[in-house]
């Protein structure tokens, strides 16, 4: 699949709908982290001893870095610096998730002028045309913040309402 619309290549569309769905899926990543309580970043996954909350959290950006350097680096798409999961803070975690995120909408450009996929890399598990990439992403960031949101409430450290119920407000997400 190279095109959304097979009768047009993918640099023909506009590929910022796209670019601001992604966006908003960063947006709802980095609202969670903003609004996880600070007690909560350093406690351990129930069952899982060597993870914390916070360093499920650090995965989600250095996940991406990963899929930065294997599918753009050699196309020239900068790739952000990796966090420490170990001694993260969520302040620096928010930034970092912001200059992934560039790198992820780079990704995309990238593979609108490729005609609608981006680069193979040596392994990877998806489709390479855009709206598969981008729904890959969404659903992994999607299943951390599920995970994350369980493990408060396994913790005992359930969210607020507001907090939850924000992670699924993607038309407020995608405006602020």
């Amino acid at each position: 699949m190279t095109s959304v619309c097979p009768d047009l290549p993918m640099a023909d569309h506009n590929v910022e709908p796209l670019i601001a769905a992604w966006r908003t899926n960063n947006r709802v990543t980095t609202y969670l982290i903003e609004n996880l309580p600070a007690e909560l970043w350093s406690e351990n996954v129930p069952g899982m001893t060597r993870r914390t909350v916070g360093s499920i959290a650090a995965h989600l950006h250095n996940a991406r870095c990963v899929w930065i350097r294997s599918l753009g680096e050699r196309h020239g798409v900068a790739v952000p610096e990796r966090v420490d999961g170990r001694t993260v803070r969520p302040r620096e975690l928010s930034r970092a998730l912001a200059r992934s995120s560039e790198g992820i909408i780079a990704l995309i450009r990238l593979g609108a002028e490729r005609g609608g996929s981006v680069p193979p890399a040596h392994w990877q598990n998806f489709p390479t045309d855009l709206v598969h990439f981008l729904n890959y992403f969404v659903a992994h960031e999607a299943h951390h913040r599920g995970q994350l949101i369980l493990i408060a409430r396994q913790l005992g450290l359930r969210l607020p309402k507001e907090v939850v119920d924000g992670v699924w407000q993607w038309k407020t997400r995608s405006r602020e």
